[in-house]
């Protein structure tokens, strides 16, 4: 069996502790055979789908307990608001790099009647109105205490120094006057000088950060969204509600500090944990009571005996350096653990110019006979850096596609990827065309290579921006007349998604019937 298409480790199975959702094996895969999936869908089980306002919960003796009733009077129609939409069926599509990122990407698909709703979910996050609040969300949202935010926030930062970098270092070659002003000359080396060293070092410090959010990755998964059963009307019509949960397990919601892990306390239980949570049943659990299919029992039995499952990785404190096992064994199969190792490798490397760049430092390198000197401690840590950065945007790029030779140009995480694989090229440009240190012409493209490249690297630093506070992205998907597989076939009822390998936030993707 191909490593890409399954969970080698219990740990490794996304919710495998939640009763409420059986992981879908025809959609566990990623782009290369040897590494680990980087992508799979769990359909909710029975004991969701299977309990309609009147049924009752059977209790693990196999007898009936009370019939549920509702704590209200049922309403004669569904209400929802403007950013909600009812729903025949629900998947929780899981990513890699949304797990890192501590995001959780919810597919729905609209009811086309009142009695086709079995949930209540949030609309489309691709839509005008939803992209508009995320970049608000960009202005007035300040988590300092989540590593994926600072890593988002300190690239940007970093680019926009690069950017500044870029202009004073290619300007005075559009500009020949600068040149010929000595003070100017001056001026604008220093600060091209400075501002390189600098932003080296923000960079430097984004790729530590990158490799901390790697090897904190939840494990376990997390849903993210809370699940209340509401009676809008008493036979037919919306029957759960999705909503987003402002806690999870992913370290990214822990307010408490900065290096800190999910929330594991009393209050937080495992039914909420898993996204669960019920105020219209008696103010009681969904999960109590709830029945197991056998399905979704045997999925979530460790397949070794000898190796048994424990909590542990689900509320695992901050590690700063993973094991000799769990790097052997596991993070050299992340492809998205090598991109960040790529990156740092890469950032390593590139400080290296950084610091030489200094004009303490830069002015003695430019002397007549120093050329050598200059082009091992400037020029080639420029060249091998941005080599890192090439092959890091690479990683990142085919970490969300379906394949290694698919593009996904529908998600965010293929943009990020994208862009900073277009200022990696730019910035290995910039080195490469270094040496030439007689040709003005190799010299004005060398400037401009680094300045386009900082543009790249700005906005894909912005793009990561908003994807890290996106944390609750949802996919509308459309169901053809007739589509039983998908979910409909792990819910029991007619209305599947049909199977398909949807990329990213609000596309409709590429299905196969």
């Amino acid at each position: 069996m191909q490593r890409s298409t399954t969970f080698h480790h219990p740990a490794h199975e996304p919710l495998r502790e939640d009763s409420n959702f059986a992981l879908n094996h025809k959609h566990t895969r990623g782009p290369f055979a040897f590494l680990n999936p980087t992508r799979a869908r769990l359909d909710p089980t029975k004991s969701l789908t299977g309990n309609s306002p009147s049924q009752t919960h059977a209790t693990p003796n196999n007898e009936q307990s009370e019939t549920l009733q509702p704590s209200k009077p049922p309403s004669p129609k569904p209400s929802h608001s403007r950013d909600e939409i009812p729903a025949s069926s629900i998947q929780f599509e899981w990513r890699s790099r949304d797990n890192r990122k501590g995001r959780h990407k919810l597919l729905v698909t609209p009811a086309t009647s009142a009695a086709d709703s079995n949930y209540l979910t949030s609309s489309s996050t691709s839509s005008f109105r939803a992209v508009s609040k995320g970049i608000w969300r960009m202005c007035t949202s300040l988590p300092y205490w989540d590593v994926s935010w600072l890593v988002a926030v300190i690239f940007t930062i970093g680019s926009v120094i690069w950017v500044i970098n870029g202009f004073f270092a290619w300007l005075p070659f559009v500009e020949p006057s600068i040149e010929e002003d000595d003070v100017k000359a001056a001026n604008f080396a220093s600060t091209a000088g400075w501002s390189a060293f600098i932003g080296a070092t923000i960079f430097e410090i984004g790729s530590v950060l990158l490799m901390f959010e790697a090897v904190n990755e939840n494990r376990a998964g997390c849903f993210g969204w809370a699940l209340e059963q509401v009676f809008e009307d008493a036979e037919k019509g919306v029957g759960w509600k999705v909503s987003a949960e402002k806690r999870c397990r992913h370290h990214h919601s822990n307010k408490g500090n900065f290096v800190g892990k999910g929330h594991t306390d009393s209050t937080f239980s495992s039914a909420t944990a898993t996204g669960i949570t019920s105020s219209n049943i008696s103010q009681k659990r969904i999960t109590e009571g709830a029945p197991d299919t056998p399905e979704s029992v045997s999925e979530r039995k460790p397949s070794d005996p000898s190796t048994p499952y424990t909590d542990e990785d689900s509320g695992r404190s901050w590690q700063w350096f993973p094991s000799k096992h769990d790097l052997l064994t596991h993070y050299i199969y992340e492809l998205g653990f090598l991109a960040c190792s790529c990156q740092m490798f890469g950032a390593s490397v590139f400080w290296i110019a950084g610091i030489t760049s200094m004009p303490p430092i830069y002015s003695i390198l430019i002397q007549p006979g120093n050329q050598i000197a200059l082009n091992f401690a400037y020029w080639f840590p420029q060249i091998v850096g941005g080599t890192g950065f090439i092959a890091s945007g690479l990683c990142f790029m085919v970490e969300t596609q379906r394949k290694w030779w698919v593009p996904a140009p529908r998600v965010l995480g293929w943009h990020v990827g994208l862009w900073n694989l277009i200022g990696a090229v730019g910035f290995t440009l910039c080195g490469a065309l270094g040496p030439a240190y007689a040709s003005s012409g190799a010299q004005y493209q060398a400037g401009l290579s680094s300045f386009w490249g900082s543009w790249a690297f700005l906005i894909g630093s912005l793009i990561q921006w908003y994807e890290c506070l996106d944390t609750h992205p949802v996919e509308e998907r459309k169901a053809k007349k007739g589509e039983g597989e998908g979910i409909g076939e792990a819910n029991g009822n007619g209305n599947g998604i049909r199977e398909g390998e949807g990329e990213g936030e609000g596309e409709k993707g590429k299905r196969r019937g």
